[in-house]
């Protein structure tokens, strides 16, 4: 029965973590902080997690993980069953995402913690997501230039950045349309998906703004 309440012991220290960078940032929360909100004591972090550093990348890859498996699992899906469908890929980059944030229980906080990121400059969590998640990108960017032949790497790669963008925004919820009071959530993130797909689709099927310039290696 050890098993079962180590594991307990971790998720609850990455719970608060992810509770506590949500709210007072990387830098502003201090592993004191998170033995205290967990109810655990310093040599329980020590042993799961080692660092600070080590703790955050854990905080993300808990998320991470299951977000880009039903990413990867519905792009096979839009290959084998809509081969070329542009709007198929879009979806399975965009929908498992905003499935996420929907989910206040477990994804909300975390929404914060993806802000945070963004906003602070931590070059150990940079390097953690691309080591780990940088072929999501990457593997998103070969279905997407299938379907979209005519775009060389580069203009690929910027509106997959910007897609990126626009999607941790629609994420965080922070935009000028607000769920109406008649409206499930389910139903305005759903909304939401169709519309950032509509809009990605024509962005990427734009035309090549400057068609001189030098693909990316």
């Amino acid at each position: 029965m050890g098993k079962p309440a180590s594991f307990s012991t971790k998720d609850r220290i990455l719970g608060a973590a992810e509770e506590l960078f949500a709210q007072y940032g990387f830098a502003g929360t201090s592993l004191r902080q998170v033995t205290s909100h967990a109810d655990v004591n310093i040599a329980a972090v020590n042993y799961h997690f080692g660092s600070k550093d080590n703790l955050v990348n854990e905080v993300f890859r808990r998320r991470m993980d299951e977000m880009t498996a039903a990413r990867l699992g519905q792009l096979e899906m839009a290959r084998s069953t809509h081969p070329g469908d542009l709007r198929a890929v879009l979806a399975a980059f965009v929908e498992p995402a905003l499935a996420l944030a929907q989910d206040r229980q477990s994804g909300g906080a975390f929404v914060r913690v993806i802000a945070r990121a963004y906003a602070e400059k931590n070059d150990n969590l940079r390097k953690f997501l691309s080591d780990h998640y940088g072929h999501v990108l990457r593997e998103f960017g070969k279905a997407i230039g299938a379907c979209v032949p005519g775009l060389s790497k580069e203009e690929l790669y910027w509106r997959l950045d910007f897609l990126a963008g626009s999607l941790t925004y629609a994420m965080a919820d922070f935009g000028l349309i607000k769920r109406p009071a008649n409206i499930s959530e389910a139903e305005h993130r759903s909304k939401a998906a169709q519309e950032l797909i509509h809009f990605a689709e024509a962005g990427f099927r734009a035309s090549v703004r400057n068609p001189a310039s030098p693909a990316v290696s």
